[in-house]
């Protein structure tokens, strides 16, 4: 093959590392680099440079590497082999990234299992060539942008998921919420990715989160958002959701017959009659203030008995308890529905109510007392009894004194090797012996 006798290279932007087809070189070869480039000559694995921009020839007076590996004596001319190496130092801005699939996480806020996506650009610059050309390059005739996205795809995908989830579980940020987080989200990702590229000569210089998102077609995001517009509507027309079920009910009252119904009916009837005039219209207003009066007034609520053994409630003069078959014989006393208070808005709802009808916040219900709790309460606030942790697998809660998750089976507990006690995941020392569970 013939001696080349000039060097160059003007290739794309997106192309980071890239070598000259031709080995064949000599001591009077023009090596041209252009800005934004180093050159490498490389043989026999041992890298002589970098050759910054200018032009360079390549004789034994500027590149030792020809006495000592070809043997080309001091000022002597010859031709030899030899790698060239070119890197784009450029910096390249415009490199896309995406989770692969959605991210499952329970909503901290409506305590909804959704699915999260996210995407977004990042850009990157090579900032140690040596280091880029041996540790990623390797024997690679060019390496592009889309390259090293590919190789660094496992990295990411699993510090954004990981990221992205510890805002939203750690800090009680709603999915519907998180896009208030993006600008603190990126640079928190940003500082976890930039050493595992810097391993390899790559400098991360920016990176951002365009979007973090829910598919519009899950059910379980259909259900919040559903939920929030109704909460929205209600809003907007001035009652809450307490009075828009009383309305229901005057609304079913009127369409079942033999009821309050027909005297809704008869209601309507009068209006016509009244519109009309004469004897008919004075006789239904004669007995508007009676219907009108029967109309206001709540269906009556029938006396209630507690059961001595499950203290469920049962009408009066039933036999026997509903939940649990004991005989009610004598049991006399009435009973009022059980209310707990909103932790959010401090509004009583009925105990076992799954959110709060006043401003929708879920129940976190205290299983010992049943009273509402804030997400990240410790104790209850009514009985000071232990709330129910997350598994640390699969985030489901769980009651205090279970030793296995009833979602996952993950262990939530250990065993004292000298006692035998049991005690909690993480602990230092057993709180029955006192023997030190650390190991060295």
């Amino acid at each position: 093959m013939a001696v080349i006798d000039l060097v160059k290279w003007d290739g794309n932007p997106s192309i980071l590392a890239w070598k000259f087809p031709s080995q064949e070189l000599s001591t009077w070869t023009q090596l041209i680099v252009n800005e934004s480039q180093e050159a490498y000559l490389v043989k026999g694995g041992v890298y002589q440079g970098p050759f910054g921009a200018g032009r360079h020839t390549l004789s034994t007076e500027n590149i030792p590497l020809l006495r000592t590996l070809i043997g080309i004596p001091f000022g002597g001319k010859s031709p030899f082999t030899a790698e060239v190496w070119y890197v784009n130092r450029a910096s390249n801005l415009d490199v896309k990234w995406g989770t692969p699939d959605p991210i499952q996480l329970q909503d901290p806020k409506y305590q909804l299992m959704v699915p999260v996506r996210a995407f977004g650009q990042y850009g990157i610059r090579i900032i140690d060539a040596k280091k880029f050309l041996l540790k990623l390059v390797g024997t690679l005739p060019s390496f592009d942008v889309a390259t090293l996205s590919d190789y660094f795809k496992g990295i990411f995908t699993t510090k954004i998921k990981s990221g992205i989830a510890n805002v939203i579980i750690k800090n009680g940020v709603s999915v519907l919420e998180i896009s208030t987080q993006l600008e603190i989200l990126s640079d928190m990702l940003k500082e976890s990715l930039a050493p595992a590229m810097e391993e390899y000569g790559v400098g991360l210089a920016q990176f951002n989160i365009h979007s973090i998102n829910v598919p519009e077609d899950d059910s379980a995001v259909i259900t919040l958002k559903a939920a929030l517009a109704k909460r929205t509507e209600m809003g907007l027309l001035g009652f809450n959701y307490q009075q828009e079920r009383s309305f229901d009910v005057l609304q079913t009252a009127a369409g079942n017959e033999g009821t309050a119904g027909n005297i809704m009916g008869a209601g309507m009837g009068m209006g016509m009659g009244m519109a009309i005039g004469g004897s008919m219209g004075g006789a239904f207003a004669q007995v508007t203030p009676q219907m009108q009066t029967n109309m206001t007034q709540p269906a009556a609520i029938p006396p209630q008995i507690v059961c001595a053994k499950c203290n469920a409630s049962n009408v009066q003069g039933t036999q026997f308890c509903s939940s649990c078959g004991n005989a009610l014989a004598g049991a006399t006393n009435e009973v009022k529905q059980p209310t707990v208070t909103c932790d959010k808005c401090n509004t009583v709802i009925p105990k076992g109510s799954r959110f709060c009808p006043n401003c929708a916040d879920p129940v976190n219900a205290c299983p010992a007392c049943g009273e509402d709790n804030p997400t990240e309460a410790k104790q209850c606030r009514r009985c000071g009894k232990p709330m129910p942790v997350d598994c640390g697998n699969c985030k489901s809660a769980i009651p205090e004194g279970v030793k296995f998750c009833p979602e996952c089976g993950t262990k939530t507990t250990n065993s004292c090797k000298k006692c035998g006690s049991d005690v909690s995941v993480g602990a230092k020392f057993c709180n029955t012996c006192g023997e030190s569970l650390q190991t060295n």
